[in-house]
């Protein structure tokens, strides 16, 4: 069949199967399949595609008709430029969280001591010490299924970053000047709401905030303060609703100049705090 023909096959699946972008996913996994861009289908499509890459690209097609997120399909995810291996057992990263980067790098210096707590892929601590200079990193998480993906990153992007396996703090002894964290906050009884391909395919673990989506920022804040060094700063992402408690959390604590900042949606996404001990 000839390129062309295949993409219209699968935009027309997966359209029938109700995918929203179809045609973006549909082009998106024939791309990675074939490992062409996105002018090959202008310019070659008439060119004919090998049976097996057209067998592969159906079993492809199969899975995000059954709303396999299409980056577990392929594998990977790019955030920040740099592009990040995708399982099962780590939240996709998300365009929304690259504010939290950017904002942590408006404070960043050479040489700083990061802590990335629920470090899932990695992509937030990764990101931050690609784009510094002789930053120290250490992402922990209570998941030993993502700490291996977070590895498998850190030796693909060439960035030297330790890995902890650990509940929260637990397993923390050190003293960093910066804490970042994108905890689960999703309210316990909102997840069945979700979409499929976040509710049924990535780790409820991740997703998970208990109650009132605000138990790990409650225990994360609570802590924070003995493992920061003084003046040193507390980065959170947050839900678009969530500013308000986080920020009155974070004061409660002994955390000053505490500041909300805004996404490209224009959405509360990152509250972020100077611990005042």
């Amino acid at each position: 069949m000839e390129y062309q023909e295949i993409y219209k096959w699968g935009v027309s699946q997966l359209k029938e199967a109700g995918v929203e972008e179809a045609a973006l996913d549909a082009r998106l996994l024939l791309e990675d399949v074939c490992g062409t861009d996105r002018n090959y289908l202008l310019s070659h499509g008439g060119e004919q595609v090998a049976e097996d890459k057209y067998d592969r690209y159906a079993v492809c097609i199969a899975k995000r008709k059954a709303r396999i997120p299409l980056q577990q399909i392929t594998g990977y995810q790019e955030f920040m430029g740099l592009e990040f291996q995708v399982t099962p057992d780590v939240l996709i990263p998300r365009q929304d969280t690259e504010t939290l980067v950017e904002e942590v790098m408006r404070y960043l210096h050479d040489g700083m001591h990061i802590l990335d707590m629920c470090t899932g892929s990695g992509c937030i601590l990764l990101s931050i010490l690609r784009y510094s200079n002789d930053c120290v990193g250490t992402g922990c998480d209570i998941s030993k299924k993502a700490m291996a993906v977070a590895e498998a990153n850190a030796n693909e992007l060439s960035l030297d970053a330790a890995f902890v396996l650990s509940d929260l703090f637990e397993n923390i002894s050190d003293k960093y000047d910066l804490i970042v964290s994108n905890p689960p906050y999703i309210p316990t009884d909102v997840i069945p709401t979700l979409m499929e391909e976040v509710k049924d395919h990535e780790p409820v673990i991740a997703l998970d905030g208990r109650e009132d989506g605000l138990y790990f920022y409650k225990r994360i804040i609570e802590e924070a303060g003995s493992y920061l060094y003084p003046e040193g700063m507390l980065f959170f992402e947050i839900g678009y609703d969530q500013a308000k408690d986080v920020s009155e959390l974070m004061k409660a604590a002994g955390f000053c100049e505490i500041t909300v900042c805004k996404d490209l949606a224009g959405l509360d996404r990152v509250v972020h705090g100077v611990y005042g001990g």
